[in-house]
C-alpha cells in the first residue's frame, strides 16, 4: 500500500468524524489540510458548511404548505 492511499483512508476517517471533534481540533485539520491556498480554504469552507450536520442547509420545500 502507498502513503497516498493511507493518506486517502485517514482523510476519509477524518470527513466522517470531523462533527464531533472538538472545534480546536477541527480547526487545525482545516488548516493543515489547505496550507497556503487560498482558494482550496474558500471550496473548503464552503464544501465542509454543507456538509456538517449543523450547519447544513434544511431541504427546500417542494410544494407550498
Amino acid at each position: 500500500m502507498s502513503q497516498e492511499t493511507f493518506a486517502l483512508v485517514v482523510g476519509d476517517a477524518t470527513f466522517h468524524l470531523r462533527p464531533d471533534l472538538p472545534r480546536d481540533i477541527q480547526e487545525k485539520i482545516f488548516e493543515i489540510a489547505i496550507g497556503t491556498d487560498n482558494a482550496l480554504r474558500h471550496h473548503l469552507a464552503v464544501f465542509l458548511h454543507e456538509r456538517h450536520p449543523r450547519t447544513a442547509h434544511s431541504p427546500k420545500p417542494t410544494a407550498l404548505a
